[in-house]
């Protein structure tokens, strides 16, 4: 069978797209908002400086940054919105002082005429951009300057120890003095007016503000624009041509495969004949650790969403003290990525010489130091990370590179950025060395092993980016490389490397045809890539960006959702598979989480994830409990189900032909699922559209504030989720409990007809 157009359109995808992707990224270079030299008052002042403003971002990174409320609508949904609160602050602190100079009242009591001329008033001060690019300030009338002054003394007393805010404080999970010095305190401050200072200020010779007119605010008539409006219903159309397409080219394919031949499903099971080697036992001890790393991941999760409701504790335990909110979230998504790439690494590693039937020199010895190597960067950048939030590290560059960065998801310090990615390239080559042997024989199967390598070269490639910024580089710009690491490398080439490699299980269990294989997979690389890459943009609409990228943005992450046409025939073609032969009932649980993989793929990926990709619906919903909705039932959902999917195939193969205990899995997998859809469904969903109605009425501000997410109803939705919460952290110990059980025994059935070497093998694997 030929593949060479196959090839040919995925290259071609491939280097087109990333053309798009890396040229829009000059343009942010460019069009990005200036941070300038100088803020100063009409009769010159200076108010901030530039290295005030970069000083400021890094001590925002240091206490946690997005991990502690958001700017620009990235991070975390306790705290607000700090670009947002600072600029709804700012306007109502202008409009009561021009109220009170002008007619000795606040704003509130005015008529709706005298409201109507100072509010023109106040969107000719603020939108007004004052940039001189020759003197590189920003001129700030005297009204403006004083309210400014205000506000840095507000978030002064905020992140430090003032008692009168302290119930405001729990409300928002900050603890008292978060920033203990007052210097650093007032710098902080800087960087939240220069954030607000962006999202209001129009671009020069344009009516809308750098970041796209987000957030939303009537004060200064902050609307949509309406490039959000019209490629928002283009990306729908789209949408709907896309999936037409696609269902039209399956139709034709199925009629072509009707008369086709299809291999006999072998009646044993051919898996049974690889012989584990020394490195693939060697794994064993990743998914121990992938076991430990998912019961702490959501029981930080429990304790971060408890935060919501009892800020400064755990149902009365004073927690926050030594863990608060900011180190609990932090904990939480990074071992969300750590734990669930540990566990596909791991299945890479011992499918390579199952594939080959060789063990290479010294693979077991570079499968155990990258297992150290794992764990040095696991426990050491947490340990960073919370000596920087809880002040234990003070200087700014070595924060930098050992504590905090800020940046959710991408929230370890450089050293230990540096150290997984030549961890990942270790990774890789021990994976190559490992299919070297089968790719230099012209089997049917060498199209497969290079698109294997491929994906699997790309995991360390695409970690790269994480390394492009450095300590004061530009938020736009860390923005836009940030999401090459959330969008590209863990949604991304993660995923295709994942499809390569359930294919890989599925052929060489003799379920699927090579060739069938090979070019389903390619197929359906080309189709996800060709939305899945130029669609990062949908992340960066209003992070400082030409309007370019919303256009591509709103188009190509329509396209994305595309491909989970295929999610139903890939679910149903998994069941099939799972009931080929008797013997196949073997890899029944393994299977089950596949199809797990494609129940999310459509619902947390495709459906949560359109319904906040569109512009005109991102514009209202950024930053709100619609983003972690999307997140929890993707990436939980989708990757973390694929990775314990092939955890439990490896388990499986390390298993030996000794019969498992199924009862717990059982249990597990229905408790997983229906827990996180509870979760979903029952608090996330209903929060984030509570949140978007009162975005789309007060702004977003309003939405993100204390005021209304602590009203009753809202309160009570958070408890709600404590059902699926605990429903799902049951499943997590079934997991945890059966894992420990196969290295007990445990979790074994004993069988009569089990031979005696098998039973000696399987001692010998655990």
């Amino acid at each position: 069978m030929s593949y060479k157009k196959l090839w040919i359109t995925l290259a071609l995808v491939f280097f087109a797209s990333f053309a798009v992707l890396l040229y829009y990224g000059g343009e942010i270079y460019q069009v990005k908002p200036p941070i300038p030299d100088k803020v100063v008052t009409t009769d010159g002042q200076v108010i901030f400086t530039k290295q005030d403003i970069e000083d400021g971002q890094n001590i925002w990174q240091r206490m946690g940054g997005q991990e502690v409320g958001s700017v620009w609508g990235h991070g975390a949904y306790v705290a607000p919105d700090w670009s947002a609160d600072f600029l709804h602050r700012e306007l109502t602190l202008l409009l009561d002082a021009w109220a009170d100079k002008t007619y000795g009242k606040t704003y509130d009591q005015l008529d709706e005429v005298k409201k109507a001329g100072l509010k023109a008033k106040l969107k000719q001060e603020i939108r007004t951009n004052t940039y001189d690019p020759k003197t590189g300030a920003v001129v700030l009338s005297e009204d403006r300057a004083a309210v400014t002054r205000q506000l840095v003394d507000y978030y002064s007393k905020l992140f430090g120890d003032d008692p009168s805010l302290d119930s405001y404080r729990e409300e928002i999970a900050i603890p008292a003095d978060t920033i203990k010095n007052a210097e650093d305190r007032d710098k902080l401050g800087a960087f939240f007016f220069w954030a607000a200072w962006s999202t209001s200020t129009n671009r020069p010779g344009q009516d809308i503000t750098y970041t796209n007119n987000w957030p939303g605010e009537p004060l200064i008539d902050n609307a949509p624009t309406s490039s959000s409006v019209i490629w928002s219903i283009v990306s729908v159309i789209l949408l709907i041509a896309g999936v037409g397409a696609l269902a039209w080219y399956f139709a034709v394919q199925k009629g072509k495969e009707e008369h086709a031949d299809f291999a006999a499903v072998p009646d044993k099971d051919p898996l049974l004949k690889i012989k584990t080697t020394p490195s693939m036992r060697a794994t064993l001890k990743y998914f121990w650790v992938v076991t430990a790393l998912i019961v702490v991941q959501v029981g930080l999760g429990a304790i971060t969403a408890h935060y919501g409701v009892e800020g400064n504790g755990f149902y009365g335990i004073p927690l926050a003290e030594w863990f608060p909110y900011s180190v609990t979230r932090t904990w939480h998504t990074q071992l969300a990525v750590f734990w669930i790439a540990t566990a596909w690494l791991a299945a890479g590693l011992y499918i390579g010489p199952a594939i080959s039937g060789q063990e290479p020199k010294y693979q077991r010895l570079g499968v155990n130091f990258l297992f150290g190597a794992v764990l040095l960067v696991v426990v050491g950048s947490m340990a960073g990370q919370w000596a920087a939030i809880k002040g234990y590290i003070t200087n700014l560059t070595s924060n930098f590179y050992f504590g905090h960065q800020g940046f959710e998801y991408v929230d370890l310090g450089r050293l230990w950025q540096i150290l997984l990615c030549i961890g990942l390239f270790l990774w890789f080559f021990l994976m190559a060395r490992a299919l070297w042997p089968a790719l230099k024989r012209k089997s049917e199967g060498r199209h497969l092993l290079i698109l294997f390598l491929i994906a699997s070269v790309a995991i360390p490639v695409f970690y790269v980016p994480g390394l492009m910024w450095g300590q004061n580089t530009h938020l736009s710009i860390v923005t836009y490389w940030r999401w090459w690491i959330v969008h590209l490398w863990v949604e991304g080439f993660f995923e295709v490397f994942a499809s390569v490699l359930i294919a890989f299980l599925f052929s060489r269990m003799g379920l699927i045809k090579v060739a069938s294989a090979t070019a389903n997979v390619l197929f359906s690389t080309i189709i996800f890539l060709f939305g899945g890459i130029i669609g990062t943009f949908h992340h960066l609409y209003f992070a400082g960006t030409p309007t370019g990228v919303l256009v591509f943005g709103a188009v190509f992450s329509a396209l994305e959702v595309v491909p989970l046409l295929l999610i139903g025939f890939e679910a149903y073609e998994n069941l099939r598979h799972g009931r080929a032969k008797a013997w196949v009932a073997r890899y029944r649980w393994p299977i089950y989480f596949f199809v797990a993989v494609s129940f999310w793929n459509l619902l947390g990926a495709g459906i949560f994830g359109f319904l906040i990709n569109p512009p005109i619906a991102l514009y209202y919903m950024q930053g709100l409990n619609t983003t972690p909705l999307h997140g929890h039932l993707a990436l939980f959902g989708v990757y973390g189900m694929l990775g314990i999917g092939l955890m439990m195939f490896c388990l499986r193969g390390l298993s030996g032909e000794r019969p498992w205990k199924t009862k717990l899995l059982n249990f597990s997998f229905w408790s997983l699922n229906i827990g996180l859809l509870l979760m979903g469904l029952m608090s996330l969903l209903p929060v984030g559209i509570l949140q978007t109605v009162a975005s789309m009425e007060h702004g977003m501000w309003y939405a993100r504030s204390a005021e209304f997410l602590h009203q009753p109803l809202l309160q009570k939705l958070v408890w709600i989720r404590a059902v699926g919460d605990t429903i799902f952290a049951a499943g997590v110990i079934g997991i945890a409990i059966f894992v420990l059980g196969l290295k007990t025994g445990r979790s074994y059935a004993e069988s009569s007809a089990m031979s005696h070497k098998a039973r000696r093998e399987s001692k010998a694997v655990h």
